[in-house]
């Protein structure tokens, strides 16, 4: 077994950008014992430096992302569009919400409940005259491609989805349904 020295310690840590503190923290050791190890000024039991490299070993291992878990293209709908066509793509692909989008950028969200609302507030044959505009609700979160799932998955816990930018254009959705998948694929 290779007994990795204190400057591949110290040369690995900062290659993954981890601090001393963080390092320590996840080890379960104190920050000065990681500072004393790297310094070459202690030497350590051989189960702390299996913690270390325990750590280590798991930060290098690379990070699941929004890009690698959304679909695409992304069903939405125009805030022109008429609420029944909102409607029918809503049917047919048995979802309760949808992103209003225009030239890829997201305005808003429609959903299920708002689409009733507004028929029960219009009466149920004006429905047909109206807008997604008309409907309007505030937007899905959004984050990077770069993003790591485990803060999507934090998001998602107050949204019904989010959408995936780059560039300020829409390049992807996901959905709670998906990190279910996600967990039933491994």
């Amino acid at each position: 077994m290779h007994i990795p020295t204190p400057e591949e310690l110290k040369a690995r840590r900062e290659m993954l950008g981890i601090r001393q503190a963080e390092l320590a923290e996840n080890a379960g050791i104190s920050q000065s014992m990681v500072a004393r190890i790297e310094a070459g000024s202690v030497d350590p039991r051989v189960s702390t430096l299996k913690k270390i490299v325990r750590v280590l070993n798991e930060a290098r291992k690379p990070r699941m992302t929004a890009a690698q878990v959304m679909h695409f293209p992304v069903i939405s709908v125009e805030p022109g569009d008429p609420l029944t066509r909102a409607v029918k793509i809503m049917d047919a692909r048995n979802i309760s919400q949808l992103p209003v989008i225009e030239n890829g950028v997201p305005l808003g969200c429609i959903s299920e409940s708002a689409i009733v609302s507004a028929i029960e507030d219009r009466g149920a044959a004006k429905g047909h005259d109206l807008t997604v505009k008309q409907v309007l609700e505030p937007g899905f979160p959004t984050v990077a491609p770069g993003m790591d799932i485990e803060t999507v998955v934090k998001i998602l816990q107050n949204h019904h989805a989010v959408l995936v930018m780059e560039e300020g254009k829409v390049q992807g959705v996901i959905t709670k349904h998906d990190l279910i998948s996600l967990i039933i694929e491994r």
